[in-house]
């Protein structure tokens, strides 16, 4: 034989031998098939991709497998390519397994001609994508859930691109701050609409840059339906090499439980009677009270109130005692603490110096001594107070001890009086 046709045929036979491995260990079916859509050859990963072996589907027609629903639309662009009208198709269907399961494919079928443009073979490639059609489902079904789940509550999301600097709302987060016919908004917008006291809590700066991950912030914002206090949780994603990529948030409206956790609040460190602070709420105020000149914790009874309530009912009683909380509220000071710490005990906390607390002392004795009206008739209550008066907090409990022999000092010299004390000063006593 002549060395270049021996050459030739050798060549040949590599490039075959390169084929046939190829076609054996390709990570997708491959299929050829003949005009009538009959299997002529098919490799091992479309034999498990059906689970069919492979001396079984020799001479099997694609129709045999593919699902029932989906033969129509193949054969449909099979019979273009046959006629000539196209050279090939890429189509997504289901074929059903050999043991019933159904199995989503992408197949892209080219048309082999020879020199005259007929048909010599076809060959399908058939990728199983299963898996990506599963994580569709699934995250179809979670948008479903999650749109389902935003129409119940007021409010929406916001992305952040970290490197472009840029922020947009959803359509519905930005809906639901302009009304209807409102477009999304960038950061500047958004912030605008934030209570300028509550931009810290909106601050995006940890997120921004990577010292946190993730961060959840309350604050109040202007929408359509009013200020509303919202609940931002927000999520930073990084690029592979940690740096922040994306800040995605949502932000929910919580106006109605933020309310209801301060009514509880309120209703815990209150009198349910007078509506003054009760013990806890005295304790959780007395260190944010502010004064330059110090403070002064006044301890009063009402002198003749067990009478009262013996001789009138506790009915009369607790008239006695909302008719006292209210002129005690009369005769303080703006921003003064007065509290109820049970029967006919009170508390006032007055700011400022020995003369200030001297004057509420006396206005309150003072304004005590008219009768309390209860029903048809009236009933005469009188107050005593002991207080003490201190440059700086101290323990609460101490200053309520001392307050507390000065009172007894006060009813010991005949009550209807107050009975003050400083360190630094003498007491005075009227």
């Amino acid at each position: 034989m002549h060395r270049g046709a021996q050459w030739l045929k050798e060549n040949a036979q590599a490039r075959l031998a390169l084929f046939d491995f190829a076609f054996e260990h390709a990570p997708v079916g491959v299929v050829f098939h003949d005009v009538d859509g009959r299997i002529r050859r098919v490799n091992q990963a479309f034999s498990r991709l059906v689970g069919i072996p492979l001396d079984m589907l020799q001479g099997m027609s694609f129709a045999d497998f593919a699902h029932p629903d989906d033969v129509d639309r193949d054969q449909t662009l099979f019979n273009a390519v046959i006629e000539g009208a196209r050279d090939g198709y890429s189509i997504e269907k289901r074929y059903t397994n050999r043991h019933g399961a159904i199995v989503h494919v992408v197949i892209h079928l080219t048309a082999m001609r020879d020199a005259t443009g007929n048909i010599v073979q076809l060959l399908s490639q058939v990728q199983d994508i299963s898996a990506q059609k599963e994580s569709e489902r699934q995250l179809a079904e979670k948008a479903a859930q999650l749109e389902l789940a935003m129409e119940a509550v007021r409010g929406g999301f916001w992305h952040m691109d970290v490197a472009a600097g840029r922020f947009e709302t959803s359509e519905r987060l930005a809906q639901f701050i302009g009304g209807p016919a409102a477009a999304r908004l960038d950061l500047a917008l958004y912030l605008a609409r934030v209570n300028p006291s509550d931009m810290a809590a909106a601050d995006l700066t940890s997120l921004l840059s990577g010292e946190v991950d993730h961060s959840c912030a309350e604050y109040r914002l202007n929408t359509v339906f009013g200020e509303r206090w919202m609940r931002c949780d927000r999520r930073l994603l990084r690029n592979p090499d940690g740096t922040p990529r994306r800040i995605v948030g949502v932000a929910i409206d919580f106006t109605d439980e933020h309310l209801r956790l301060k009514e509880f609040e309120r209703r815990s460190e209150t009198d349910a009677l007078t509506g003054l602070l009760n013990r806890r709420g005295l304790a959780m105020r007395f260190p944010l009270l502010s004064s330059s000149a110090g403070w002064t914790v006044l301890l009063m009874d009402l002198d003749g109130f067990k009478i009262v309530n013996d001789v009138h009912g506790h009915s009369a009683g607790d008239k006695v005692l909302l008719e006292t909380a209210r002129r005690l509220e009369q005769h303080v000071c703006p921003g003064d603490l007065v509290c109820r710490t049970g029967g006919d005990e009170f508390v006032i906390v007055v700011a400022g110096d020995l003369s200030v607390a001297d004057q509420v002392a006396a206005r309150i004795v003072e304004g005590m001594r008219e009768p309390v009206s209860v029903g048809k008739t009236t009933v005469d209550v009188r107050a005593t107070i002991g207080g003490v008066w201190t440059p700086a907090k101290t323990s609460l409990d101490e200053l309520l001890a001392d307050a507390d022999v000065l009172l007894y000092q006060a009813k010991a010299a005949g009550k209807d009086r107050w009975t003050l004390e400083a360190k630094i000063h003498p007491a005075i006593t009227h």
